[in-house]
């Protein structure tokens, strides 16, 4: 089921199933894509919402809603929601039905030992069945159906993005950080690389006050032989690792550069592969504490 507007000013993927088929991964692979993600929205409220978006100046042109039986009898109002958003000017609806056969079902709730939100405090398959009869009106409206009982998350990931994602959409990003340790490890790093072995721009007094960010301090950090060695071993280490990231799975991957205070050295590497890499990957540079420095 699609709404054809070929210049639709909004695209929505309502994102629905059987619990327990995998809608908390779609709805993160759609995160992922740039889309405004939105859980168990009640279906009335959806239009209403998109009413206002479309008046709104900032409009958010992608949108994944996620519509289940948690609703309970709210859930009952998402056939007549789905009329009326097939009416609606400049907004193009998809509908995406996640389904798994009772088995697999049955088996995930156990392994999460969650129940099921139509059991009631029975069995499991009991609420798996009471929901497919529920279900079965909004299956046969949808274009997208998709059977997740042979798929690893990864696997629906992809199979969602190949779908969904629209030409030139970069769903990978490189995060080049830069940070002090004396300020602290990062958290959420992934791969973290100490240069205080390089020559540091501190010592000298017509370098110290400014930062990588400064030319100055960028050519004095990379004219080192030591640096262009480490610069040759990375790039050789990024080519292997990063397509293994991005085939795993991972939507970010974050690479942090590490020197004593995060001033010159740490910024001057994170600055040099954020720009030697953006043609490749999406590519964003941060510098955690570049703005730290006292006095």
């Amino acid at each position: 089921m699609e709404n054809e507007l070929p210049n639709s000013d909004v695209e929505l993927v309502i994102i629905t199933g059987m619990s327990g088929a995998g809608k908390t991964v779609a709805m993160q692979s759609f995160e992922d894509m740039g889309f405004y993600c939105i859980d168990n929205l009640p279906p009335e409220l959806l239009v209403t919402f998109l009413d206002l978006m479309m008046k709104s100046e900032n409009k958010m042109r992608r949108i994944a809603a996620v519509m289940d039986t948690r609703g309970g009898d709210l859930f009952d109002a998402l056939i007549g929601a789905l009329d009326n958003l097939l009416q609606m000017e400049g907004v193009s609806t998809k509908l995406l039905f996640l389904d798994a056969d009772d088995e697999t079902l049955v088996r995930r709730y156990k392994e999460t030992r969650r129940s099921h939100p139509l059991a009631e405090g029975g069995l499991p398959l009991t609420g798996i069945r009471k929901e497919r009869t529920l279900l079965s009106e909004l299956r046969g409206r949808a274009r997208f159906i998709y059977n997740t009982s042979e798929l690893k998350p990864r696997e629906l990931r992809e199979k969602i993005m190949s779908t969904f994602s629209s030409k030139g959409d970069t769903a990978f990003t490189l995060n080049f950080m830069s940070f002090g340790f004396k300020h602290g490890m990062p958290i959420d790093a992934d791969v973290v690389f100490d240069v205080r072995f390089l020559p540091n721009p501190y010592y000298l007094e017509d370098l110290r006050p400014m930062s990588g960010l400064d030319k100055e301090v960028y050519d004095y950090v990379l004219k080192w032989n030591d640096s262009q060695v480490l610069i040759e071993k990375l790039t050789d280490l990024f080519k292997f690792i990063i397509p293994q990231y991005k085939n795993e799975g991972k939507s970010q991957v974050v690479v942090a550069f590490g020197c004593t205070g995060g001033q010159h050295r740490s910024v001057t590497l994170a600055e040099y592969f954020g720009n030697r890499l953006k043609d490749e990957y999406k590519t964003l540079i941060t510098h955690r504490d570049v703005e730290k420095r006292k006095g």
